[in-house]
This record gives structure tokens, C-alpha cells and sequence, in this order.
């Protein structure tokens, strides 16, 4: 895989209660990419991104950002996590502010920027994730879709390269998602390499154009969405397939054939979209 913005070389790590979380795992982040990484609970994704941004070190093995290893000092990790911003699973365990223009402004504060530069990047990331108008507002007064966008706009003040996302769309409602994709997908837009962890197949498949498949710490698939989650041994791993190659498979069975110059839809809105486009193609004369 070319231009690798991160990568685990052999990397293995085990808690200090001796669970083994990562066996000899070897894996790259595409630059740029919107990557999707699988597994079922214990398969070591949320052990796997904690090593993205030095929160952990592995045991053996190696982990690289670019082409360089990371540096575990004090500034080479003040450095990592300006350019890797790590969003966690439950917003509680990031947020500890009073206000949110506060804990926006945590991480560049503490990377020693000028005030007139702290409050630029503050106001700049919470109007991106469309809560500029609750700047002033007690954190603990938000909605879980609420402190969610305050933890990743206090991600987007350090300006990283790359946001990790451990599970983004627990919790949140539907309605709630799709404002959280539209977020993502603007930072994506804008250049920016995406890593999120998810059990909901059909949002990798129709999301992301990387997916990495973990099984008992390691590596089980890299690749294509569109191609490794329709391997026998990921679906077997993962407990299935995601239901949209699924009936684009049994469509093809009865002869239905809804390729457009060989792309199959992925998401819900593109099977509906095509199968009108074949509706009205078959009954126009």
C-alpha cells in the first residue's frame, strides 16, 4: 500500500494484568483515505488507536507516522498528537471543561500558542462541527451528539492530519449520524486522513474506501471495502456481510444486474437510485 501515513510494523502489546491485546500486528493507513477498522469486541481496535497517538507503546514491534518512528519524549508526543488527534468512544472521557470554548481550547493552549492563535482555532473548529453558537455553553448541558462534536472540534484545534474516531456513532440517533457523517465527510474534503472504528458493516462498506479487519490482535484483511468484506473468512469473523453486497448478490442471481460501468451501489441510497434508473430504463419504449 502506497504512501502510508501510519503503520504498525510486528507490533504486540500486552496490559500490565498480562491480557494480550496486539500479536504481532502489521498494518497501513493510506494517506488521505477513509479507512474503516473492524472486528468483533476484544479483536484489539481500541488498543490498536490508542498506539496511533503514543497513549500506548508496544511491547515489541514498531509504530511509524510517515516514515519516521514515533518519538516518545515529551515533545515528540506533543508533536504526534498535533498531527494524530484521537477521539474517544464516550465524549465523558475527554471532556472535563466547564464551558466548551474552554476545553476546545485545552490542547492548544497547551501547546503553547499565542492567545489571538488559540482563540482563532477554537471558534474555526467549533463552527466546523456546527457549534459555534454554544461556545459559552456548560459542557455538562449538552446533548451525547453534542459533547461527541465538542470532543472532535477540541481534536480539530491542535490542525491534525489525521482524526481517529473509536466508534463515533454509538449512541447517537439516526438523525444524529447524518450529521456526524456530514461533518466527517467535510474534513475528509478538505484533506484529511479519517480512521474510524465500527461494528456496522454497511456504513464500512458504503463509507469507507479502506478497510482493516482485526481478529485476536492481529491482522485478519486489508484492503477495499468493497472487496474484503466480501471475503468468506471476514464474514465469518465479523458475523456477516453487509446487507446491501448481499442483495446486490441475490439480484445478480435472478438476473438483475444494477452495475453502472461496473460499480455496484454500496449504501442504501445508491441501491434505490439505481434500481429507478433500471425501472424507468426497462419501461421506457
Amino acid at each position: 500500500m502506497t504512501d502510508a501515513i501510519l503503520t504498525l510494523k510486528n507490533v504486540a502489546y500486552r496490559y500490565p494484568d498480562g491480557t494480550p491485546a496486539l500479536d504481532n500486528c502489521s498494518l497501513t493507513v493510506r494517506r488521505g483515505s477513509r479507512t474503516a477498522v473492524l472486528g468483533t469486541n476484544g479483536a484489539g481496535k481500541t488498543t490498536l488507536f490508542l498506539h496511533l497517538n503514543g497513549i500506548l507503546r508496544p511491547s515489541a514491534g514498531q509504530v511509524l507516522c510517515g516514515d519516521n518512528p514515533l518519538d516518545y519524549s515529551r515533545a515528540g508526543m506533543r508533536k504526534l498528537r498535533s498531527q494524530v488527534g484521537l477521539v474517544f468512544q464516550n465524549p465523558d472521557s475527554q471532556l472535563f471543561s466547564a464551558s466548551v470554548q474552554e476545553d476546545v481550547s485545552f490542547g492548544p493552549m497547551n501547546m503553547g500558542l499565542e492567545e489571538r492563535e488559540v482563540r482563532t482555532r477554537v471558534a474555526e473548529s467549533l463552527l466546523a462541527v456546527g457549534m459555534a453558537a454554544s461556545a459559552d455553553r456548560p459542557v455538562h448541558n449538552l446533548s451525547y451528539g453534542q459533547k461527541k462534536r465538542v470532543c472532535i472540534a477540541g481534536v480539530l484545534a491542535m490542525k491534525p492530519e489525521i482524526l481517529v474516531l473509536d466508534e463515533p456513532m454509538a449512541g447517537l440517533d439516526a438523525a444524529m449520524q447524518q450529521e456526524l457523517m456530514s461533518v466527517l465527510d467535510q474534513l475528509h474534503a478538505a484533506g484529511m486522513t479519517i480512521i474510524i472504528a465500527t461494528h456496522d458493516l454497511d456504513f464500512a462498506y458504503g463509507w469507507a474506501d479502506d478497510g482493516i479487519v482485526m481478529e485476536a490482535g492481529r491482522l485478519l484483511a486489508q484492503g477495499a471495502t468493497t472487496e474484503i468484506l466480501l471475503r468468506d473468512d471476514v464474514q465469518m469473523a465479523l458475523g456477516g456481510a453487509p446487507l446491501i453486497a448481499e442483495i446486490n448478490r441475490r439480484l445478480l442471481l435472478i438476473g438483475i444486474d444494477l452495475r453502472d460501468n461496473g460499480y455496484l451501489p454500496r449504501s442504501k441510497g445508491e441501491l434505490l437510485q439505481a434500481i429507478t434508473a433500471q425501472t424507468r430504463q426497462e419501461s421506457t419504449p
